[in-house]
C-alpha cells in the first residue's frame, strides 16, 4: 500500500484524522491517477453518508443591488457597466411556486449584501408567505450576507432553516487583499457565529485559485470549516470577471480553466474526507470550467447542486465571475438536463426532500 493509499484509508475510516500537512499534501495532487483515487475515495465517504442522491435547491438572484465593493465580484458596488435590478416580491414568489412544482424541495433566496429595516422587513415578509405556500415543507437557504444578530434572529422565526455565508477565504491577510477598507473578516467570521447561535443550518465557503493564494491557506480553510462546525459547504474555483479590480489582467485560457477545475475538485475532495457528514456543493462556476464540471464535482464528494430558477431576462444581470452558464435555459430545461446528467453517472435527484444536512441531524 502506498502512502497515498494509506492517507486515504486513514481518511475515510475517521473524520477529522488528515494532519495538515496531510491535506496540503491531497490538494494539491497533480498526477491523473492519484486524483482519480483522492476522488472515488471521497465519493465513497459521499455514498456513506448521502448514497447515490443529490439534493437540488433552486437558486432565485432576487436582485444585483449591493453595500460591499469586493474586488473579485461582477455585481459590486463599484461596477458601472452592470444594470441593477430588484425583484419584487409577487416575480420572487412565481419563481418560488415554480420550484415547488418542479418538486425540488428546497430553495435558495440570494441577493447583493444590502442591510436596511426594510429590507429585513421584505425578507421577513417574504419568507412568512413561502412558509405558508409551502405548508412549512419546503427547506430555504438565505443568501444576503451580513446582517444584524436581531435580523438573522427575526429570518429564523419567519420560516428560513440555512444561512450561507461565504468567507471566500479564511486567511485575514488574503481577505484584506480582496476586499476595500471597511469591509471586516472579524465581523463576518462572528456572523458566522451568531447564525450557529440562532440554530439555522450554517454554510460558509471559499473561491480556490486566488492571486496570491497557496495550498498552506486551503488546507487552513478546511480546518476552518471543522473550528466552526459548519454543516454546509459551498466553494467554487476562482473565476475572473474583468469589470473587476482584481480580474482585469487575469486570461482565462484553456490552461487556467484546467488548473483551476483541478484545484476545485480537489477541495471538494479533501473537504468530503476530513469533515464526512456535511453537505457540499457542486457549484454553476464548475461548469463554466468544464461542461461536465457539475458531475466531476458530484464524483469527487459532493451532494448538492444548485439550479438556476431565476427568470432568464434578469440571470445575464447576476454574474460575479464571466462565463456563466445556463444564462438562457429555462428552468424546465434545467432541471431536465440536471437530472439526466446525474443519471448518466449513476445518481438520482433527491425529489421533493429538504436535504438537510447530516451533520446538522447529528449535532441536534
Amino acid at each position: 500500500m502506498t502512502q497515498l493509499e494509506k492517507i486515504l484509508k486513514q481518511a475515510q475510516a475517521e473524520r477529522h484524522a488528515l494532519t495538515r500537512e496531510e491535506i496540503v499534501t491531497l490538494l494539491s495532487l497533480t498526477d491523473p491517477a492519484d486524483l482519480q483515487r483522492l476522488h472515488a475515495a471521497a465519493y465513497e465517504v459521499k455514498l456513506r453518508h448521502s448514497g447515490k442522491v443529490v439534493s437540488f435547491r433552486g437558486i432565485i438572484e432576487m436582485g444585483n443591488v449591493c453595500s460591499k465593493d469586493c474586488f473579485y465580484c461582477g455585481i459590486r458596488k463599484g461596477n458601472t457597466e452592470v444594470e441593477r435590478f430588484q425583484l419584487a416580491e409577487e416575480t420572487i414568489l412565481r419563481g418560488v411556486k415554480r420550484n415547488i412544482d418542479m418538486e425540488y424541495g428546497s430553495l435558495v433566496l440570494q441577493s447583493g449584501e444590502i442591510e436596511s429595516d426594510a429590507h429585513t422587513a421584505f425578507i421577513e415578509k417574504l419568507l412568512h408567505r413561502i412558509t405558508e405556500m409551502s405548508a412549512g415543507k419546503l427547506g430555504i437557504t438565505l443568501s444576503l450576507g451580513e446582517q444584524s444578530e436581531e435580523t438573522f434572529a427575526r429570518w429564523r422565526a419567519a420560516g428560513a432553516h440555512r444561512y450561507l455565508l461565504r468567507i471566500e477565504t479564511s486567511n485575514p491577510a488574503l481577505y484584506a487583499k480582496l476586499h476595500p477598507v471597511g469591509h471586516n473578516f472579524e465581523r463576518r467570521v462572528n456572523c458566522l457565529r451568531l447564525l450557529r447561535k440562532h440554530d439555522y443550518q450554517v454554510g460558509s465557503g471559499v473561491m480556490s485559485g486566488l492571486p496570491g493564494q497557496t495550498y498552506s491557506d486551503l488546507a487552513n480553510d478546511i480546518l476552518f470549516f471543522h473550528e466552526l462546525d459548519l454543516d454546509m459547504i459551498g466553494m467554487g474555483p476562482y473565476i475572473p470577471h474583468h469589470d473587476t479590480p482584481l480580474g482585469q489582467e487575469i486570461a482565462f485560457t484553456p490552461d487556467y480553466a484546467a488548473d483551476h477545475l483541478r484545484i476545485g475538485l480537489n477541495m471538494i475532495s479533501v473537504a468530503r474526507l476530513y469533515l464526512h457528514d456535511v453537505n457540499i456543493a457542486a457549484t454553476t462556476a464548475l461548469q463554466a470550467l468544464a461542461d461536465d464540471g457539475r458531475e466531476q464535482g458530484i464524483l469527487a464528494g459532493a451532494n448538492v447542486v444548485m439550479p438556476n430558477i431565476t427568470d432568464t431576462e434578469y440571470r445575464r444581470n447576476y454574474q460575479l465571475y464571466e462565463n456563466k452558464p445556463c444564462l438562457d435555459e429555462n428552468s424546465e430545461q434545467c432541471r431536465l438536463c440536471l437530472a439526466r446528467r446525474l443519471e448518466k453517472i449513476g445518481e438520482t435527484v433527491n425529489w421533493n426532500q429538504r436535504g438537510d444536512s447530516p451533520h446538522y441531524a447529528a449535532r441536534q
